[in-house]
């Protein structure tokens, strides 16, 4: 009898191209491995797509002690969940993740190519059909003495996120703008004792003033030194200059954001007024075949969305993919 083939049991990558189409080295190229990109690099895998993930580094949230309303993950600790996202991409072997930065995009007639840059600062190049951006936002925080420091624990971004660790608790409201008095009045419905704190700015209209007063919501306006804090990076008082303290358990802002990359803006793609990236109903920028998702896109931001987003695009990415491979 003839000896038994031997058949591996780790199939084979699918590779998939356009009619007549060179084949390149990725069909996504994933910038960026939060929620998001995690996401979209499992629906992919999914798809058996041959897909790279660039991890460029620590994620927004990872100051935050827990990732708060996400679904079967309430609380969960942000590096546990990422760390849970790249376990679950092992069974897919077409699915790659890396640890570089891409430092430069460019559009080629088949698609994208891409400089990589690794931990060692060596680079490389690899081309791709498609990509995602899936970098996020980076906060511009005001600068005050202690704001840096208690970010994610006593200075705070989001009621949703970590009002219900506060409920109850005496609470400030940061800011000088017109968003102040929303974000205050929603932080109420976690606290009875919440103040804004303008930092010397008195720029709220008498209107403003008017709600914040009609909810029991007090308004001080002394220009502040410091915020003091425990070691554990919880907030214990905004210092004012001249020398009042006042007791605080968190304090929350809306602080000015930027995008963490500048790929979106170096191949020349639209922007919203508020700084997000602009997309289409397929998750597309205006720049073909370059699709964007998660915090960098316009939307309100929290972990469990990134990742319906993620998920979502890597829907629309895979869907034209099939088109382009299947003409009519």
């Amino acid at each position: 009898m003839p000896a038994a083939s031997t058949v591996s049991s780790v199939p084979r990558p699918r590779r998939h191209r356009p009619p007549a189409a060179p084949l390149l080295d990725y069909d996504v190229v994933i910038v960026g491995a939060g929620s998001a990109g995690l996401s979209a690099a499992l629906v992919l895998g999914r798809c058996l797509r041959r897909v790279l993930v660039c991890d460029g580094g620590s994620p927004r949230n990872a100051p935050s002690p827990g990732v708060q309303s996400f679904f079967t993950r309430d609380g969960i600790k942000p590096a546990d969940l990422l760390r849970l996202g790249h376990e679950q991409l092992r069974p897919y072997t077409t699915v790659e993740v890396r640890a570089v930065r891409v430092i430069n995009l460019e559009a080629v007639p088949t698609g994208f190519q891409l400089t990589l840059e690794g931990e060692s600062g060596r680079t490389s190049m690899c081309t791709a059909r498609k990509v995602l951006l899936a970098t996020g936002v980076q906060d511009v925080l005001p600068a005050v003495d202690g704001m840096r420091e208690l970010w994610g624990k006593g200075v705070l971004h989001c009621p949703y996120c970590h009002g219900w660790e506060v409920r109850d608790e005496p609470l400030a409201v940061f800011g000088h703008s017109k968003t102040v008095t929303g974000l205050a009045l929603l932080v109420s419905r976690w606290s009875k004792d919440v103040i804004v704190c303008t930092d010397g700015s008195t720029s709220l209209t008498a209107n403003a003033l008017r709600r914040l007063r009609q909810h029991g919501i007090k308004v001080r306006q002394e220009k502040i030194s410091q915020l003091e804090g425990t070691k554990s990076g919880k907030l214990k008082h905004i210092v004012f200059e001249n020398g009042e303290k006042l007791a605080r358990t968190a304090v929350f802002i809306h602080p000015h954001q930027q995008q963490r990359s500048l790929l979106a803006e170096q191949l020349g793609c639209r922007f919203t007024k508020k700084g997000g990236v602009w997309v289409n109903k397929n998750a597309e920028t205006t720049f073909p075949g370059l699709y964007a998702a998660g915090d960098a896109t316009p939307g309100t931001q929290q972990a469990l969305l990134a990742a319906a987003k993620g998920g979502q695009a890597a829907i629309c990415i895979n869907e034209q993919l099939t088109r382009e491979e299947c003409p009519k």
